[in-house]
């Protein structure tokens, strides 16, 4: 994972997300999506046993989030933000970078969607590594806008 664009480790650690982050997640998620989670989508998502959150913080303040679900060969990142005010200072490549560390014998790759309207989410996990590998077409009907897919998958040494 590319994660040499200003790494600024000013944010104190990434830790797991409990039921008391939940607001601060719904007004980062507010504030950076035409179309955010409601708090229920994020109950609902975390209930679910393969899936798990973490969120970024700064001064005791959650700065950032991600939920992700573990499946047998992959890891599918469901949502991914940064408080406005954190954005641009590896925030967000740090928390992939450390989703990119469960990355181990079965599970070989991460994957995600991201609206093809949101250029710079499309930018940021290029950055980050990520590959563009297939359109989603029709994926928000309601808004009639496709999808592209994406994976990171890490660069295995060659042995010799």
């Amino acid at each position: 994972m590319n994660t040499t664009r200003n790494y600024d480790q000013d944010f104190s650690y990434i830790r797991w997300l409990g039921r008391r982050d939940l607001p601060a997640v719904v007004a980062i998620e507010n504030a950076s999506f035409e179309y955010p989670w409601t708090k229920g989508d994020f109950l609902n998502a975390l209930r679910q046993r393969n899936v798990i959150g973490m969120v970024a913080e700064h001064q005791d303040m959650v700065i950032g989030y991600m939920v992700y679900e573990l499946f047998p060969e992959r890891i599918q990142l469901l949502s991914i933000a940064v408080h406005p005010d954190f954005r641009r200072q590896s925030v967000g490549a740090a928390m992939l970078s450390k989703l990119a560390h469960k990355l181990r014998d079965r599970r070989s790759c991460i994957t995600t969607e991201v609206r093809e309207t949101n250029l710079d989410a499309q930018f940021f996990f290029r950055d980050c590594g990520f590959k563009a590998i297939g359109v989603l077409t029709g994926r928000y009907p309601a808004q009639q806008e496709d999808a592209y897919a994406f994976a990171y998958k890490p660069a295995v040494a060659s042995r010799v």
